[in-house]
């Protein structure tokens, strides 16, 4: 039987490479994002791939697509929790309240709804694996960017609980941390450095990948990769980890 995969946040960048990779392999997926748009963008360019707008935040949407999703498919055995928000970019003491507790619903909040409602599913069955989208920044610290770095630094100590937790029902759960990832939100990073430096977008995309021990960025394809591993069989006595694709970052300014 094809895995059942769900996956959040999957209009756009790495979510969508993630729902793309196991797509690829043959899966069942459900996904859901904030924007109608791009979600349907990828489930008309994928048969197989099905979607539901959804914001990752509200526990209600949640519900509804993890409801439906588990209704679609007969059951789940991947969940990928990968939606997630920027923040704002801003010196702590000009962090904007509803910015700090905004950015921690989304990104840590809205996986343990999603968590809540798969694992009894994957409890009665007795097998799944969950897969948390974190982030490198979290074993740098990156100034100006607190709440987003708090948020996933969370993430990974949710992993490690949850993995303790839920092991002895065979179920796995993991964190990838992706370093500097291709595409338009990290353009977006980098125009950010550039104007708060004021440089060339060139020099300060050179700047960042300086810190990087491979001195590259990554494509969002080679997180979808290294989900499907850690979804599938290969990976059945790996769980509790923090795994980072990343080129190894080793700082971030």
């Amino acid at each position: 039987m094809s895995k059942r995969v769900i996956i959040t946040g999957a209009g756009s960048g790495i979510g969508r490479a993630i729902a793309e990779c196991f797509h690829d392999e043959g899966a069942q997926v459900v996904i859901c994002d904030v924007s109608e748009k791009a979600m349907f963008d990828v489930t008309r360019a994928h048969d197989g791939i099905n979607g539901i707008v959804a914001d990752v935040g509200e526990y209600d949407q949640v519900k509804y697509f993890i409801d439906s999703a588990v209704s679609l498919m007969g059951g789940v055995d991947v969940l990928v929790n990968n939606a997630g928000i920027g923040g704002p970019r801003a010196l702590v003491e000009d962090i904007q309240e509803d910015d700090w507790a905004h950015t921690l619903q989304v990104n840590l909040t809205g996986m343990y709804y999603c968590i809540k409602e798969v694992v009894p599913e994957m409890k009665a069955q007795r097998h799944g694996s969950i897969i948390n989208i974190s982030t490198g920044s979290t074993r740098t610290g990156l100034p100006h960017r607190m709440p987003y770095v708090v948020s996933k630094a969370a993430v990974n100590e949710l992993t490690h609980t949850l993995a303790r937790e839920v092991g002895p029902f065979n179920i796995r759960c993991n964190a990838i941390l992706p370093g500097a990832v291709q595409g338009a939100r990290g353009d977006r990073i980098i125009a950010g450095v550039a104007a708060d430096k004021g440089i060339s977008q060139q020099e300060a995309k050179e700047e960042c990948l300086r810190y990087i021990s491979m001195r590259t960025d990554i494509s969002p394809t080679e997180i979808g990769e290294m989900a499907c591993f850690l979804a599938s069989n290969r990976a059945r006595h790996v769980t509790g980890q923090l795994i980072g694709v990343c080129g190894n970052v080793e700082w971030e300014e």
